[in-house]
């Protein structure tokens, strides 16, 4: 038996943390996937096939790829942000992903996602879905930084934890919605309705479970 599989023997932890990192880390790569089909500015492919009504919009096709662009950049803010040997070791690569992540969504991701979700599929409840998780994600965002620049530690730690769980919904909506057409084949538009706030609903929930287990 090796050193490092003894070690992890003795501290169940590091495996289980080494699980989420890993199915993380495909998570990002299939949202990657997901970005690269729009390159270069393809305008009839994958979701874009049914927002034709739309894709002749300007302000509609420089956000969406805005959107999409960006989005996977906020993504990978989980390995410099929530990282505790990151923090530690590499202060300055977690400061400047930290800067990175709040640019890319205060104004790119987060405002290109609230025009694109004035279009969304499955009407009014789904608009207001999006709309909302996007000006949660400018103020969960704004909020860490402000408190991070006052050097209020916790308080941007939890902040970041809020709006992470957002940025995990372009994960878990998607996900979601793979598991409501396994399980139950709705209508589309039903779908899209159910998981434009089960998709980061449920994320800030778990967040919030998250910051009272911290503030323990």
């Amino acid at each position: 038996m090796s050193a490092l599989t003894q070690k992890l023997l003795r501290n169940p932890s590091l495996l289980w943390s080494g699980g989420i990192l890993l199915a993380y880390a495909y998570f990002c790569y299939l949202m990657l996937d997901i970005s690269l089909q729009y390159i270069p500015f393809d305008t009839d492919v994958a979701f874009l096939r049914i927002k034709q009504d739309y894709i002749g919009l300007e302000h509609y096709k420089l956000a969406f790829f805005t959107h999409v662009y960006t989005s996977f950049f906020c993504l990978l803010a989980g390995f410099t942000q929530f990282s505790p040997l990151v923090r530690k070791k590499l202060p300055s690569l977690h400061r400047s992903g930290g800067w990175l992540y709040a640019v890319s969504i205060l104004f790119l991701a987060a405002p290109s996602g609230f025009i694109i979700g004035i279009y969304a599929n499955g009407g009014l409840p789904s608009q207001i879905a999006f709309c909302l998780l996007a000006v949660l994600w400018i103020w969960t965002t704004g909020k860490a930084i402000w408190e991070i620049k006052e050097r209020n530690y916790q308080a941007h730690r939890f902040w970041m934890i809020r709006s992470f769980a957002l940025t995990m919904s372009a994960i878990t909506l998607r996900a979601w919605k793979y598991i409501i057409v396994a399980l139950f084949s709705p209508r589309p538009m039903g779908v899209y309705m159910i998981v434009a706030w089960l998709g980061w609903v449920l994320n800030l929930l778990i967040a919030e479970y998250i910051i009272y287990r911290l503030k323990k």
